[in-house]
């Protein structure tokens, strides 16, 4: 991460249902008493989804739990929250989405400077063996590690 962000909250799910094919940076648009309860660390991105609807980006499912003091100011944890892209950013994304049969996953939120950022990731899905094969493959490493470590004590 560069200097001055602090990461909120990633989604460790999409890392393990998909393959992620390409990163980028988005704003997000949102309320005060939102923004207070993100601070708190408020925020669950496990199912969180993105949709293009009249060429604007959106993100949905993303729960940000209610401000504890924000009383009628409040809005529903899961309604829809508008992201923030150039319009050529957005119709290229849609492009490859339709083209690629591709997904757009937040991957993380985090603050820049004073504003909340998401990271999202166009991402392939994975098959159950490709979930298969990453996680042999992280055992193996694992165990690797181990070994080395073990050699290393006693050398």
């Amino acid at each position: 991460m560069e200097q001055g962000t602090k990461t909120i909250a990633t989604n460790q799910k999409a890392y393990h249902e998909y393959f992620v094919l390409e990163q980028l940076e988005a704003g997000i648009s949102l309320c005060g008493t939102e923004v207070k309860s993100i601070r708190k660390g408020g925020v669950n991105l496990r199912d969180a989804w993105c949709a293009i609807e009249d060429g604007e980006l959106y993100v949905k499912q993303m729960h940000i739990s209610p401000y504890e003091q924000g009383n009628i100011f409040n809005r529903d944890p899961l309604r829809e929250r508008k992201l923030l892209l150039h319009k050529r950013e957005i119709l290229r994304l849609f492009g490859t989405i339709q083209e690629q049969g591709l997904t757009l996953i937040p991957l993380a939120l985090y603050f820049k400077g004073s504003r909340v950022k998401v990271r999202l990731g166009l991402c392939r899905g994975k098959k159950l063996y490709d979930k298969r094969a990453v996680a042999a493959e992280k055992s193996a490493n694992r165990e690797i590690e181990r070994a080395l470590k073990e050699r290393n004590r006693s050398g």
